[in-house]
């Protein structure tokens, strides 16, 4: 592979260096943390998801910016965003807070074989971690082809979980991958867009299920204090 340009970007103790690269199959980003140890951990992304990890920097950032009383989870977390733009790799970002302070965890996950991989930015590196993506999505990325037709992602926070709805596409056809994250675990399903018709369909099949009983007994007792009263009509003396 061929290095096209390179950034390295200091933020307190750790120093990050974002690469631009080439290989035949065409150009992408890696991104790697070094630590005060030496220890060095990497993210890949295609340039059209570089573009759109850099926008939701912007997100996390203008968040971050108006923190006061942040409401967090029992594992910390204060936000998550999600990113999948093809099926190869999918990201995860969560804006989280320990004793050292706020950072946002980028975890990256190839599900074909099931690795992990990840590293964390001080909060307040965001912005310049984004600018520097800026400069080189502009000089290198052809990131204006994103398919806005495509709907948006949605999330769903059930308790201390997380629900992630995002569709995609790949030389299948189209899909809507549902992930669900809590502390330390995620897992994911994939929907082929012929079955989202069937798949709400029993969905709200259960809850009907579900909701049924309460509307029967409410419909049993109406139809109850009616017969009693058919039935014990009031008597009137006649002399």
């Amino acid at each position: 592979e061929e290095e096209l340009a390179s950034k390295t970007i200091q933020i307190q103790s750790k120093r990050f260096y974002i690469d631009v690269k080439q290989n035949k199959r065409g150009r992408f980003i890696k991104m790697a943390e070094v630590d005060v140890s030496g220890r060095k951990k990497r993210l890949v992304f295609s340039m059209a998801t570089a573009s759109v990890f850099r926008d939701k920097l912007s997100i996390f950032a203008d968040y971050y910016t108006g923190l006061e009383h942040p409401e967090m989870d029992d594992t910390g977390t204060l936000k998550s965003e999600f990113i999948n733009k093809d099926e190869r790799r999918f990201y995860y970002l969560d804006l989280k807070e320990n004793s050292r302070g706020r950072y946002l965890r980028v975890a990256m996950t190839i599900p074909l074989s099931r690795q992990r991989f990840q590293i964390g930015i001080p909060a307040q590196g965001m912005i310049e971690i984004r600018d520097s993506l800026t400069e080189l999505l502009k000089e290198f990325g052809d990131y204006t082809c994103d398919d806005s037709s495509m709907p948006g992602a949605r999330q769903l926070k059930v308790d201390n979980k997380m629900f992630y709805f995002d569709i995609g596409q790949n030389k299948r056809g189209t899909y809507m991958r549902i992930s669900e994250v809590r502390s330390n675990f995620r897992t994911a399903i994939t929907i082929p867009e012929k079955s989202w018709v069937k798949f709400r369909n029993i969905v709200a099949d259960f809850s009907d299920d579900l909701s049924a009983p309460t509307t029967a007994t409410s419909s049993n007792k109406l139809d109850k204090e009616v017969k009693v009263k058919v039935e014990s009509p009031e008597v009137i003396a006649v002399n």
